[in-house]
């Protein structure tokens, strides 16, 4: 079977190469021609563990190619995924612009039955309104079918999500689309991947309300960790408690500094407005994402108050993206958080394994480093701010000697506090008391 991804971001990218991997014959399509171009030579544009050594899988086997042609890939495929933004609108609705010009496109070049369905996440009504688009743009009327095909791809463990999905959603109105589509993920039923069939609306509220509710722990969780700190509390034993009951489960219980990334900032954003425009409240969300603003706010406040005050003073900071393994930089609370330090004073050191570039872009006042210990040099504190494996194992001895303070800001909750304290620093976490006595203070 023959297939085409029109898109080739990240979603897209993914999609293609993985349904490579499954067997199919793959073309990717998109405007971009100098994009399409690095893409034939195996040029994968962003960061993401395994990814370009799939591509480079797909090309050499002739099982994914790559193409700026939109006629070619609607003639060539059966089914025909979309997988192009929907960037926030400044009343947090999702901009549907790109995903209708690919229906627009689609409906112009089709001349015989196809499957379209949609990857990017899309307001409930949007398959509806892109079957409207498709129709009154035919040059040639032929039957069609529209299916929602929601992604959970997490950056940094994409492929695996995909090759091992937790479940598969297919919305569709028609038994021949749900039996292509299923056909397509055939490999999947030796692993017992469970399948969810439904309607089209039903499965593109599947995709918000999940990313929603995922969210919302992470904002609770905070909640918590910031009641802890003031309690005496610890969160990360509350979070044990809580997690290893089965109702609630462990996953997305780790305090922080909040989420950030392409997807949840954005699906909350935009199920608000949807509720909005449906005359429904959706107030858990809306104060999800605000729980999450202030979060990063009391990060800045945090270390201002281990600092006795900001101005002049020199920060290190250790990540940049907004999760590990991803040089992904969209509503980082890295990024929120160094702006803050910058606004009241403070010189900032960075260092990011994959995103330290496009960082310094971003915000121009950030001093780039060559390693973690780069970043600590003649700094006043060090603050982690995402979890990469390699911050996982640092050498705080050295760290001592290079730093003009001995103090280490962990917003992952990384360390355990009595053993960096014991190393003479003081240690301030999460949700957790400080340890060790702060050079800053006398």
């Amino acid at each position: 079977m023959h297939i085409s991804v029109i898109g080739t971001g990240y979603v897209g990218l993914v999609t293609g190469a993985c349904f490579a991997e499954f067997g199919l014959s793959v073309t990717c399509m998109d405007t971009d021609a100098q994009r399409i171009g690095k893409l034939e030579k195996g040029e994968v544009p962003f960061f993401e563990p395994g990814l370009t050594e799939l591509v480079h899988k797909g090309i050499k086997e002739n099982h994914l190619t790559f193409t700026s042609n939109l006629p070619k890939a609607v003639e060539d495929a059966l089914v025909i995924f979309i997988a192009v933004g929907t960037p926030p609108r400044a009343d947090g609705s999702a901009d549907l612009s790109y995903v209708e010009e690919v229906g627009r496109g689609i409906a112009q070049h089709m001349k015989s039955y196809k499957v379209i369905a949609t990857k990017s996440t899309v307001p409930v009504g949007t398959g509806e309104r892109i079957r409207q688009v498709i129709k009154a743009h035919q040059t040639t009327p032929c039957r069609f079918d529209m299916v929602s095909n929601p992604e959970f791809l997490r950056e940094g463990s994409a492929i695996e999500d995909f090759l091992r999905p937790n479940r598969v959603v297919i919305g569709a109105d028609s038994d021949q689309a749900v039996a292509i589509m299923k056909d397509l993920y055939r490999p999947l039923y030796l692993i017992e991947t469970p399948f969810v069939i439904t309607d089209i609306a039903s499965a593109e509220m599947i995709k918000y309300a999940s990313n929603a509710f995922l969210a919302t722990k992470i904002s609770f969780i905070n909640e918590i960790a910031n009641l802890c700190e003031k309690v005496g509390a610890d969160v990360q034993v509350v979070a044990k408690g809580m997690g290893l009951d089965r109702r609630i489960g462990p996953k997305f219980l780790h305090a922080g500094p909040g989420f950030g990334g392409s997807c949840f900032p954005k699906d909350l954003a935009a199920l608000v407005q949807i509720g909005q425009e449906s005359g429904e409240r959706m107030e858990i969300a809306a104060k999800a994402a605000e729980v999450n603003d202030r979060q990063r706010r009391r990060m800045v406040e945090k270390i201002h108050a281990a600092l006795g005050g900001l101005k002049g003073k020199t920060i290190g900071l250790l990540g940049l993206s907004f999760k590990p393994n991803t040089n992904d930089l969209r509503e980082s609370p890295a990024l929120a958080i160094a702006e803050g330090l910058i606004e009241k004073g403070a010189a900032i050191r960075a260092y990011d394994p994959e995103g330290l570039e496009e960082a310094t872009k971003l915000l121009p006042g950030l001093q780039a480093c060559k390693d973690a210990y780069d970043a600590a040099q003649g700094t006043d504190a060090l603050v982690l701010m995402t979890e990469w494996n390699q911050f996982r194992n640092l050498d705080f001895v050295h760290i001592k000697q290079l730093a003009r303070q001995p103090i280490f800001v962990d917003l992952r909750n990384v360390y355990e506090p009595d053993r960096i304290a014991t190393l003479g620093f003081h240690y301030i976490s999460v949700g957790r008391p400080p340890r060790g006595p702060n050079p800053a203070a006398s």
